[in-house]
């Protein structure tokens, strides 16, 4: 459930009943309507729409969703950690280390439980068979749109990534309709991104949109649209600690493509491990040889 990524859209009293159950989903879980209502400073009516706004068909859904939710943060390897919880100066690396990972580990689970696997379907399709793939991001998008470049350039497929909008607008211009572009963008709302793929799709390339926010700038301009979930820690605000569920759906794709592609991606992939076997030939005695002569 991607009560996270809804808030920002829904209307003032829904959020306050969205804020209620994100800050204690165990105790929603455990809730009348007319409790959460209470606790939100709403009425049972304002609960019962915003369970609607979820696609929830009413409160006793929203209930056992919790339950399942709680239930599975709980079992997360074994720990019980408050992954809303920030990190304290006290805090042990092992403490920190649990809180991170357990974040992530739900942000990845909660977008499994709701990607659109027909979109998924759709962009590998289309990369599949596309005459070039090129992939935007800006910042820290950047280096999520470079990973999937890399991928998708060792099994045969020509990939671009850019980070500079005007590389990326001239690259753009040259696309067609058998063409793909990707953008990656937690926020969906960054202007250069936004820019690129729009042009991209001006020129009739299919056009990808993996962001955290359904109804952002970036899926509006998008044929098919891809969204994350994310679980903030400290000092990890939401655009870095996007990029691990990021990296999971664009994996998922890339994966999907090169089955679709499944004698090539195998030829592929055995020639470009050739092309750099004689740099992974140094044994450990020649390493030590090395270090010796480095001295």
């Amino acid at each position: 459930m991607r009560i996270r990524a809804a808030l920002p859209d829904l209307p003032a009293a829904l959020q306050r009943v969205g804020e209620q159950v994100l800050s204690a989903p165990a105790v929603v879980a455990r809730a009348t309507i007319l409790e959460t209502a209470e606790r939100s400073g709403t009425s049972a009516a304002t609960v019962t729409r915003f369970c609607r706004a979820l696609g929830l068909p009413g409160y006793a859904d929203l209930r056992l969703a919790m339950a399942e939710e709680t239930g599975r943060s709980s079992a997360v390897a074994g720990w019980e950690i408050d992954i809303g919880r920030e990190i304290l100066p006290t805090d042990s690396l092992r403490e920190m280390l649990d809180l991170i990972t357990t974040a992530d580990l739900r942000a990845i689970q909660e977008t499994a439980a709701q990607l659109d696997l027909g979109e998924v379907e759709k962009a590998a399709d289309a990369i599949a068979t596309a005459g070039r793939v090129e992939v935007y991001g800006i910042g820290g998008s950047a280096l999520v749109a470079g990973e999937m470049q890399l991928c998708l350039h060792r099994i045969g497929i020509p990939t671009w990534s850019w980070s500079d909008v005007h590389v990326g607008l001239t690259s753009a211009a040259l696309l067609g309709p058998s063409d793909v572009a990707i953008a990656v963008s937690h926020s969906g709302a960054t202007y250069e991104t936004v820019e690129m793929l729009s042009a991209a799709g001006s020129r009739g390339a299919t056009t990808v949109a993996l962001t955290s926010y359904r109804n952002s700038a970036l899926a509006e301009v998008a044929d098919i649209v891809l969204t994350t979930a994310i679980h903030e820690t400290t000092f990890r605000p939401d655009a870095l600690a996007a990029r691990h569920p990021q990296l999971i759906v664009l994996d998922l794709i890339y994966v999907a493509v090169a089955q679709r592609r499944y004698e090539t991606t195998g030829v592929a992939l055995n020639l470009t491990a050739q092309a750099v076997s004689a740099h992974r030939a140094v044994s450990p005695e020649t390493a030590r040889a090395l270090k010796k002569e480095q001295r």
